[in-house]
């Protein structure tokens, strides 16, 4: 006589357990039904963050205020603020002509724009709270095949587990394996560029100040990061053609400095160190409509953004916020997860935000990343009239700080 083998049933399974993915899986956590019960939830992570997590790795993300404000709605952000370095000032020039224009949290009557925060670190943090809490926690495992239902997915993973979903969130990244076993279309723009990403130390440094320097291959980014052994740190973002970014990989520390100095000049201060380098090709991936049956997809899998105005995670997380908030709705009909009115409100709520986010991406990579005599005159005039007119700062600030059209 044989056993009939159970599959576990969960309200949610999230493939993908980085910062968005964990983000989502902790404020479900959270979520109550009208009787009182908490959500069912798995998540499906596929390495440990003790390894080298492509999710948590070397880099730094810039959390804007928008962001810092859902993290503390979702209870999150008591646990992260002390990783966090303050983002007062942004400093915005173009390398070689006369644009620039300087923006300050305090003239918008905010303490910072945003905070700094090593992923490593942030991985750390959440991977905890994940333990802690009473959510089924596969890790390190991986999506291997989905079996899709009318009531339900079943997903059989690496380690030969199996479980069902009435509600399947892909949170896999920019080659997400669910966007891939429902074949699916991305929307791919090529720009040409890779980013040369590490960490540096300065002398003379400005603390709490983020710079922005547009270069004829692409935009140079440094982020103001916590000071070590009484040295300030930056954290670079440098995008070149996808030639000079491997002849910068091969340089050896004192070279790759000089280079970066040279790139950028002495605003920043001298660089002195550098820690780690790392190379990532950079292009633009977008799902025309990120949701499917019974799935939605969140953050780099549903989107994949050029970092030149830092919105890669920010938008990801609107993504979590505006999730929660339809399954809330849905939880308070007292409704079945994965139903059709909960995909189409998730589509509606997304809509806008990641449209005029990507296009506004867009417009700045390409009108920024060239010599073209006109734009190179209009963007100039452009960052000249910001200094001039202070008034028209507004708009920038309010991308910079992360907050939506509708929440201005």
């Amino acid at each position: 006589m044989s056993s009939e083998i159970i599959i576990p049933h969960y309200d949610v399974v999230i493939v993908g357990g980085a910062m968005t993915g964990a983000t989502l899986a902790l404020g479900l956590a959270a979520l109550k039904r009208p009787d009182g019960q908490a959500l069912n939830i798995a998540l499906v992570e596929a390495f440990v963050v003790e390894d080298a997590h492509p999710g948590f790795d070397a880099r730094a993300i810039a959390l804007s205020h928008g962001s810092i404000h859902q993290l503390s709605r979702l209870g999150l952000w008591p646990a992260l603020s002390h990783l966090g370095t303050d983002i007062k000032s942004i400093h915005v020039s173009d390398r070689g002509h006369f644009g620039m224009t300087r923006l300050d949290a305090a003239a918008f009557h905010v303490p910072a724009f945003g905070q700094v925060v090593e992923l490593a670190q942030v991985g750390q943090v959440l991977d905890r709270a994940l333990k802690r809490s009473n959510i089924r926690y596969y890790c390190p495992d991986a999506l291997q095949s989905l079996d899709s239902q009318a009531d339900f997915h079943e997903l059989t993973l690496a380690s030969g587990s199996r479980l069902r979903a009435d509600l399947l969130v892909a949170a896999d990244g920019a080659h997400s394996a669910v966007r891939k076993a429902f074949n699916l279309p991305l929307q791919q723009t090529d720009f040409g560029q890779s980013a040369v990403i590490a960490n540096i130390a300065v002398t003379e440094g400005k603390p709490g100040m983020a710079w922005e320097r547009f270069t004829d291959t692409g935009p140079l980014a440094l982020l103001p990061m916590a000071p070590v052994e009484g040295l300030q740190r930056l954290s670079v973002v440098w995008a070149l053609t996808h030639d000079d970014a491997s002849r910068v990989m091969a340089l050896d520390d004192q070279a790759f400095l000089q280079q970066l100095q040279q790139a950028f000049g002495y605003r920043a201060g001298r660089f002195v160190q550098t820690g780690s380098r790392h190379c990532y090709p950079l292009t633009l991936g977008v799902m025309s409509r990120p949701a499917f049956h019974r799935c939605v997809f969140i953050g780099n899998a549903a989107q994949t953004l050029h970092p030149i105005a830092g919105q890669g995670f920010n938008l990801g997380l609107r993504d979590v916020i505006d999730l929660l908030d339809c399954i809330k709705h849905e939880l308070d009909a007292d409704n079945v997860l994965g139903s059709a009115s909960l995909i189409h409100s998730y589509l509606r709520a997304r809509e806008q935000d990641r449209q005029s986010t990507v296009r506004n991406i867009e417009f700045l990579v390409r009108g920024f990343s060239n010599d073209y005599l006109p734009l190179v005159a209009g963007r100039n005039l452009g960052l000249r009239l910001l200094s001039w007119v202070p008034p028209l700062k507004a708009p920038l600030a309010q991308v910079a700080m992360g907050w939506r059209e509708s929440q201005v």
